[in-house]
């Protein structure tokens, strides 16, 4: 006798049906777990450090903290290329950042927002 087949019924709780906005992600781990940290950034501002030195500092709010087992990483990974791929075919390819494009707006210029 065959293996049943294996279908997962996923049920996303009514106060997290709208999901949250992130623009950044940290990532970690122990021995034991990787923890993906997913974030928003917050508008930058001029800061001086103890040795009087001028920084840029850009405040980071984490919006979800998620933890999984080591052995699920190369689902995670596999799932986000397979998804990346369906998307760029469906909408063309994800642009990226090149090294000199700001990430933020300079000091005085609109955001967009």
């Amino acid at each position: 006798m065959s293996e049943p087949e294996v279908r997962f019924d996923v049920d996303v709780p009514e106060d997290q049906a709208a999901g949250q906005y992130a623009n950044l992600l940290n990532v970690w781990h122990t021995a034991h777990e990787f923890t993906l940290d997913f974030a928003t950034t917050m508008p930058p501002e001029g800061a001086v450090d103890e040795d009087d030195q001028e920084f840029v500092r850009v405040p980071v709010r984490v919006v979800q903290r998620v933890k999984v087992p080591p052995t699920l990483l190369f689902d995670i990974i596999r799932a986000l290329n397979d998804n990346m791929t369906r998307y760029e075919d469906a909408f063309g390819p994800i642009q990226r950042l090149q090294t000199n494009d700001p990430l933020y707006p300079p000091p005085g210029e609109p955001s967009g927002d």
